[in-house]
């Protein structure tokens, strides 16, 4: 290939070994989550209601990276399936809040032990390299840290 089109090379992509990573590490969670009639995308929700246990949509779209266009329908279905509540907000009828249900918390037991398992059969790095990644990804992401 032409000198000119070397930015056109797979190998000179940082986006691609992000993209396919990305792929491979929701693909390993699968097993896990599969299992428990859940999705990647349900499960970080998850990870944060069982955090905070009430958040607005707003908040959780902004933690989490995600439009109203993919958290909406994925919230009515948990609601549907009485793993969260949606309400407005009694101060902001604009703001909907989403609560974890008892339901929603008992998946917390079944879930605790999917990042040691993961942990286990994934590529071993440094406690050194692991944080370097980390931050590094967040850097990467737009600058933020995780919460």
């Amino acid at each position: 290939m032409a000198q000119e089109y070397e930015q056109l090379l797979l190998k000179n992509q940082l986006c691609f070994p992000l993209y396919a990573c990305g792929r491979k590490i929701v693909s390993a969670y699968t097993p896990y989550l599969k299992p428990l009639g859940l999705t990647y995308t349900q499960y970080i929700v998850f990870m944060v209601l069982w955090e905070k246990e009430s958040i607005s949509v707003g908040r959780l779209g902004s933690i989490l990276r995600l439009d109203a266009g993919t958290l909406t329908p994925l919230l009515k279905n948990l609601e549907k399936e009485g793993y969260v509540t949606r309400q407005r907000s009694k101060e902001d009828e604009r703001i909907t809040l989403i609560s974890i249900t008892e339901k929603g918390n008992a998946l917390k037991e079944k879930c605790k032990d999917i990042p040691l398992e993961l942990a286990k059969n994934s590529v071993e790095l440094s406690e050194k390299d692991a944080r370097e990644l980390y931050r590094l990804l967040y850097l990467f992401m737009d600058g933020d840290h995780a919460e």
